[in-house]
């Protein structure tokens, strides 16, 4: 059953070339809405604080701050209406799920960058 699944993902399921980001990356997503017959491009720019899954069930949250109030989306990889992924700064982090970042506020908010 795993094998015909492989295979109907492998065949019918178009997948997009993204690049590699992680926990603590500070990046911009760039989206397709549909409202009615009009079509427009939507970004959403945050902090990735977890990425989950594997293979075409992967899925990623950002976390970005509005006002005061914290925002998070979550963004299936093979989401049809996503256009492009640019990656602002890459984070340095010791974990892969910062969930500890949802509680931070002010300077205690920032992730140092990493060095390349």
């Amino acid at each position: 059953m795993e094998s015909l699944i492989k295979f109907v993902q492998d065949e019918f399921v178009t997948k997009k070339e993204f690049p590699k980001f992680s926990a603590g990356d500070s990046i911009t997503v760039y989206y397709e809405i549909r409202e009615g017959e009009k079509k427009r491009t939507q970004f959403f720019k945050g902090v990735v604080i977890q990425i989950k899954g594997t293979g075409n069930t992967q899925t990623f949250t950002i976390r970005k701050m509005s006002g005061t109030v914290g925002v998070e989306r979550i963004f299936p990889m093979n989401l049809p209406a996503l256009q492009k992924i640019e990656i602002n700064k890459t984070g340095s982090v010791r974990r892969k799920r910062i969930y500890y970042f949802r509680g931070l506020t002010g300077k205690k908010a920032r992730i140092r960058e990493k060095r390349s």
